[in-house]
């Protein structure tokens, strides 16, 4: 169960992908899967509809939070005049350049990650031994999502950004798709309505997210736009966060996708310790 659970943690951590990557870590039983995957698309939903709606709202709350929106509109011209000067026609060499970026950076990570793997366990005993809570770092797919996490982010950093304008978010919005797809598709969903009571423990768990982040918006002082797209970059990740965010503005679409990559980074380490939390506590 804890490993199933880790898988929500994962999603509500950083976003489906790595509810994936955690479901391929920790090998969590594809069937049993299903219904995690459920009560992250009931409960997720179920906050971002509440999200949705206090968009309609949001002068009046951020009032209550006494935020200054200022910097939201300095944003929303930052972001439009940046969005206007890399945005481009896209030809066939921009797609052949950003999905030979892609695969390489991915081929890279394969690579890196299983040699990396290998050299853990022939090294740590604590890694080598299943029995150990540690072992899990030996996951071969677990350091190819570090590495490809870590390849795109020093990527950001070059030239290779300037294809945001050529539509590379698009692209690799429709492989996050196919990669929760492929999971998917392992999965019977047909059990989850024998399971109700983790419909209750989304439920508490969503709720502490929520309160949290009023919480702290509050004693910030933070403007409802980064408390309602940080959750959902949280929550929904890339899927949620740039629908969210364009709810504000269009122009702010990007940094939706922006906070969201943050989630996925944040994401895999936070999902991963909290799988590791929940295997002591298991045992406790």
């Amino acid at each position: 169960v804890w490993r199933g659970l880790s898988t929500i943690a994962g999603s509500w951590i950083g976003g489906g992908a790595n509810q994936a990557a955690m479901l391929e870590v920790f090998q969590y039983n594809p069937k049993k899967f299903g219904d995690m995957v459920l009560i992250d698309i009931v409960v997720a939903n179920l906050w971002m509809a509440v999200i949705l709606l206090g968009i309609g709202k949001s002068n009046q709350i951020d009032k209550w939070l006494k935020a200054d929106n200022s910097s939201i509109e300095t944003l929303k011209t930052k972001v439009s005049e940046y969005t206007a000067k890399i945005t481009r026609v896209t030809t066939l060499y921009d797609y052949i350049i950003m999905l030979s970026l892609g695969f390489t950076a991915v081929g890279t990570a394969h690579f890196a990650g299983f040699h990396f793997s290998e050299f853990l366990q022939e090294n740590f005993e604590v890694i080598r031994n299943k029995e150990k809570a540690l072992s899990s770092l030996g996951s071969k797919f677990l350091w190819m999502v570090v590495f490809s996490t870590a390849i795109g982010i020093a990527l950001s950093f070059t030239k290779a950004k300037n294809y945001e304008g050529a539509g590379a978010s698009k692209i690799g919005g429709v492989f996050i798709y196919i990669l929760v797809a492929t999971i998917g598709m392992k999965m019977d969903l047909s059990s989850f309505f024998d399971k109700p009571g983790l419909i209750a423990v989304g439920l508490i768990w969503i709720s502490f997210h929520a309160i949290l982040l009023i919480i702290v918006a509050k004693l910030i002082k933070a403007p409802y736009f980064f408390l309602a797209v940080g959750s959902q970059a949280n929550v929904g990740g890339a899927a949620s966060a740039p629908v969210v965010a364009a709810e504000f503005h269009p122009s702010l679409t990007s940094v939706g996708i922006l906070l969201a990559v943050l989630g996925y980074v944040v994401g895999t380490a936070g999902a991963y310790l909290c799988a590791l939390l929940m295997e002591i506590a298991s045992k406790v």
